[in-house]
């Protein structure tokens, strides 16, 4: 599990609260039922309108994924692929059979049979490129499902402001509470703001970073497959994958593989 996410919104959501207190005001001030109604219900309710509700639901289930996931380790990948280059260099494909059913990623794995049965390599890449642009799209839409949310949630805190402040307006006959009022007014914009930036948009981008990766596997994986289909040297295997990897994630993998 990659904790940052996790990390990233409670460090968020603390120090405004201790900045608060800092400042003297009790952060139960910012909690009315009026405004946070208000933010949090319709920006759900225009997020809805812009989508489908079997996008609002997908979206929603893929944040504890996104939240708890672990980045991909392409090394381990990369490992799995040269013994496999090897096995298959040896004794064939069909030998392939007993080590397909214990690899754990879905995706190497179904690619790897699919290998095993025969399936053309043209055939195979562009089932896989196809796999893998599926997952890229139906990602960017989760994606962007938060990021129109952050994108409503500040207009709609200004719109529970104004609504406030046309309530502020009409009594002005007692200014012992004027200034209580005009603060309450202000407090949906707070919510619109910190809604939008602190949770919306971050989880839009955690669901968008992570399928990158994802992703990137996944085309690591599939120019692995296709190498050890064509029965290719191990060694070059691995000397190719590593080469589709960033520099941090090369210097990682090659200490991986020296040890």
């Amino acid at each position: 599990m990659d904790p940052a996410g996790l990390i990233g919104l409670a460090v968020a959501l603390g120090t405004v609260f201790v900045v608060m207190l800092i400042e003297g005001t009790p952060p139960m001030a910012i909690v009315l039922p009026g405004p946070l109604l208000l933010v949090w219900v319709t920006t759900l309710a225009v997020g809805l309108m812009g989508h489908t509700l079997k996008d609002a639901m997908g979206s929603f289930a893929a944040v504890p994924t996104a939240l708890r996931s672990k980045a991909p380790d392409p090394s381990g990948t990369i490992e799995t692929l040269v013994s496999l280059a090897d096995k298959a260099r040896r004794e064939g494909l069909l030998a392939l059979e007993d080590a397909a059913r214990t690899i754990t990623d879905p995706f190497l794995r179904s690619g790897l049979q699919s290998a095993i049965d025969g399936t053309d390599p043209e055939d195979l890449r562009m089932m896989l490129e196809d796999r893998i642009a599926s997952k890229r799209r139906l990602d960017r839409m989760h994606s962007k499902y938060f990021h129109d949310m952050a994108g409503y949630a500040p207009t709609i805190g200004i719109i529970g402001t104004v609504i406030s402040l046309v309530h502020v307006l009409q009594n002005l006959s007692d200014p012992s509470k004027l200034g209580e009022s005009i603060a309450s007014a202000f407090v949906a914009t707070l919510w619109g703001l910190l809604s939008a930036n602190v949770v919306w948009m971050p989880l839009g981008s955690r669901i968008r970073r992570m399928s990158d990766l994802e992703c990137a596997q996944m085309e690591l994986a599939l120019e692995g497959l296709l190498a050890v289909q064509a029965g290719a040297n191990p060694r070059l295997v691995g000397e190719r994958l590593r080469s589709l990897l960033p520099d941090d994630a090369r210097g990682a993998a090659g200490e991986k593989k020296a040890a």
